[in-house]
């Protein structure tokens, strides 16, 4: 049934943006806390006295915490719900910035990183879930483009802070008390999400789930009217319904489809990691200073590659919702590739200039307009309403184990004395350019388009994808209308 035959929507796109940016707060934080060891990371190498595998655990122990905040997200959404979560993710981000700034053990800097790292998980699940749950269908990519703007953002700060704090700094100044302002820095973000984040309602989908109907409908009439918001709390209940009886007849996932579409949800979610985004936005300075010989100048060139990611990302925010999620992430991956093998190419032949910084500049642009983007708005919106919560707790729990796998491994893989000698540095962006090619291939497989399609409608479009049918005349009716 078309929405407009039953109530004009006129949705209120100001009410709807602003609680959406107060979601994505969490998203900066997540850019924020993940990016900030990006300059720290080698005063700390020389502070505690680390080993490459050392180093590695460094940077990567925060994504333990990550894989285990994203797990317990899926629970807390669901039990408490969506704002309860964002409201632990607050008080988590605020805890581990100020005990990682202060500690002088590298045991408690590790604890405190798994606790900012619990943080990050619930607030990468759960902002894109809520804002998902609260975005009218037809500008859903474009608000859910509000994340992935508020991480590169988050991180955009933090490479800017970081230069500002190692400006002019001696190098033993950096080891002693450099990186400890850096990690401090967070608590000023942090204090702006606790603050604002009890300001925004719950996610009506969420109420509708537990039962608080009158809160639904009333959060739904705010986003458009009350005739739409009937109907839209209709069809939510009925969602709901159709799923709860198909539970209580015991069909198994595997035969309602739920395990293919969790099996897209974790594989974009994994195959994001394994672009070689984490090696830009973690480890931009010590390539860079291979090339600068400075950490001054490699921290300054590192500001660029945050730039240039968001710029890609208010592009791809501003297509996604106009040319489709598949064109972007096609054409975005065909970039990336470029873009590694330039960069390969800049590192193996030893090029002094700057080759190697317009390579990363430019994989920046191509990931932000398609994965960066891309991948947090499919994840948000594949999973069906009853498992929307589960699901992509376990898709970004996947997503955060792909993280530390590159994050861990890339130090011993980029400082092994043989690999160095005989690539220089290039043999990583050559694994991501190959990586990236089975992610075109798997994106043509596996995604469908998804541009403007009701989450109530999701479910039957993802399964006719995966299994290779045709959608049917009757359901295909409803997708155009869902469109329209």
């Amino acid at each position: 049934m078309n929405d407009k035959t039953v109530a004009p929507q006129q949705h209120d796109l100001y009410y709807v943006l602003r609680i959406c940016a107060v979601a994505a707060l969490g998203g900066l934080l997540f850019g924020y806390d993940t990016a900030v060891i990006s300059g720290a990371v080698e005063p700390l190498q020389k502070y505690f006295s680390l080993s490459p595998a050392e180093t590695g655990w460094a940077v990567s122990n925060v994504v333990v915490g990550c894989i285990v905040g994203a797990l317990g997200a899926g629970w807390v959404a669901g039990h408490l719900g969506r704002k309860k979560a964002l409201v632990l993710s607050a008080l988590l981000f605020t805890v581990s910035a100020i005990g990682a700034a202060v500690v002088d053990s590298f045991v408690w800097f590790v604890i405190y990183r798994i606790i900012g790292g619990l943080a990050v998980g619930i607030a990468s699940t759960v902002s894109p879930m809520y804002m998902s749950e609260v975005s009218p269908k037809n500008i859903r990519g474009q608000a859910l483009g509000m994340q992935s703007f508020a991480i590169v953002g988050g991180q955009v700060v933090v490479f800017y802070v970081n230069y500002l704090i190692a400006k002019g700094a001696t190098d033993a100044w950096l080891v002693e008390y450099g990186w400890r302002w850096m990690l401090g820095s967070e608590v000023i973000p942090c204090l702006l999400f606790c603050l604002f984040v009890f300001t925004i309602p719950e996610s009506p989908r969420w109420q509708a789930m537990a039962g608080q109907d009158d809160q639904a409908l009333k959060t739904l009439a705010r986003i458009s009217n009350d005739a739409h918001a009937h109907h839209l709390l209709a069809e939510i209940k009925e969602s709901l319904r159709l799923d709860r009886q198909g539970w209580t007849q015991k069909l198994s996932v595997r035969e309602a489809g739920l395990a293919l579409i969790l099996f897209v949800g974790c594989m974009l979610a994994m195959l994001q990691q394994v672009t070689g985004v984490n090696v830009m936005m973690y480890y931009a300075p010590m390539v860079l200073k291979t090339v600068t010989g400075s950490t001054e100048s490699a921290l300054f060139q590192t500001i660029w590659i945050g730039v240039m990611q968001l710029v890609g990302t208010v592009i791809g925010a501003w297509l996604i919702d106009r040319v489709g999620r598949l064109p972007l992430m096609r054409v975005g991956t065909v970039g990336i590739i470029a873009s590694l093998l330039l960069t390969s190419y800049a590192l193996y032949a030893q090029q002094t200039g700057y080759l190697a910084l317009f390579g990363m500049l430019l994989f920046m642009v191509f990931y932000a307009l398609s994965w960066g983007v891309g991948t947090w708005v499919l994840i948000s919106e594949i999973f069906p309403n009853h498992m929307r919560s589960m699901g992509m707790s376990v898709a970004v729990c996947s997503m955060w184990i792909a993280n530390f796998l590159v994050s861990q491994s890339f130090p011993m893989l980029n400082e092994h004395p043989l690999l160095m000698e005989l690539f220089h540095g290039a043999f990583p962006m050559w694994l991501f350019a190959g990586c990236c090619v089975f992610c075109y291939w798997f994106v043509a497989r596996f995604v469908p388009e998804t541009r403007g399609v009701s989450l109530e409608r999701m479910e039957a479009l993802m399964l006719a994808k995966l299994k290779r049918q045709p959608v049917s005349h009757e359901e295909n009716a409803v997708l155009r209308s869902s469109r329209a």
